[in-house]
């Protein structure tokens, strides 16, 4: 019986050979797998996407250039009913980033009697100007435009006249900010005639809707702080 105990005992280290491949495997598993995201360029292309650098000044051709329109969303319009509300809205965008600025900077800005009710009610044209300017952008990028965005761009595209850096009176604030949405209005009122006119009435339940109830509902909100009477100095 001694003689197969003696045949057995050699097979124990044949299993661990065995098994030592299949643990170097491991490692070989783990570098073609999601486990090596972000060890640098090369580890795996298919997730460690790396940025080229010098876009700035290489840069390839745009996916679209501005002031152009594209077909990519059948919406049931044509492109030149497209191009004309495209270059419609960005217009009113401009103005309506412009608009927006203009109240923040207003808000940080604002002195007088009144300023506790002024910073809070600027403060809050600001945010709703700001939900139109999405609306508008949003509305461009469906029509198969491109959105104007940048300040440089807004600022040689808008109607609404340069505001001074200074820091000025509550009453020029309220002058100009009524000034702009004058301006922004009338635009308003004449686009959205237009975007009827083509068929285009998605454009037009925007500016109509949109635009114009909202810049009319702050226009009453700032004007009613214009008083013809000057304020009385208490003795």
């Amino acid at each position: 019986m001694a003689s197969p105990a003696k045949t057995a005992a050699p097979q124990a280290p044949a299993s661990k050979k065995a098994a030592a491949p299949a643990a170097k495997k491991a490692p070989a598993a783990s570098r073609n797998g999601a486990g090596n995201t972000g060890n640098g360029a090369g580890s795996n292309p298919t997730v460690d996407i790396q940025p080229v650098l010098n876009q700035q000044n290489h840069a390839p051709a745009p996916t679209q250039r501005f002031g152009t329109v594209s077909q990519r969303l059948p919406i049931g319009l044509n492109e030149n009913t497209r191009q004309v509300s495209v270059t419609d809205l960005n217009q009113l965008l401009a103005d309506s980033i412009t608009l927006r600025d203009m109240y923040k900077k207003h808000h940080w800005q604002v002195v007088g009697p009144t300023f506790y009710q002024l910073h809070l009610l600027y403060d809050k044209h600001y945010e709703e100007q700001t939900e139109l300017v999405d609306a508008i952008a949003e509305r461009i990028q469906i029509l198969g435009g491109v959105a104007v965005a940048m300040a440089h761009d807004v600022a040689e595209l808008t109607s609404i006249p340069r505001v001074p850096r200074d820091r000025e009176e509550a009453p020029v604030q309220v002058s100009r900010l009524l000034d702009a949405h004058q301006r922004l209005l009338k635009n308003c009122h004449d686009y959205a005639e237009k975007a009827a006119d083509a068929g285009d009435d998605g454009t037009n339940d925007l500016i109509v809707s949109q635009l114009i109830r909202t810049n009319e509902l702050q226009v009453w909100f700032v004007s009613e702080h214009v008083v013809d009477s000057p304020l009385i100095q208490a003795r």
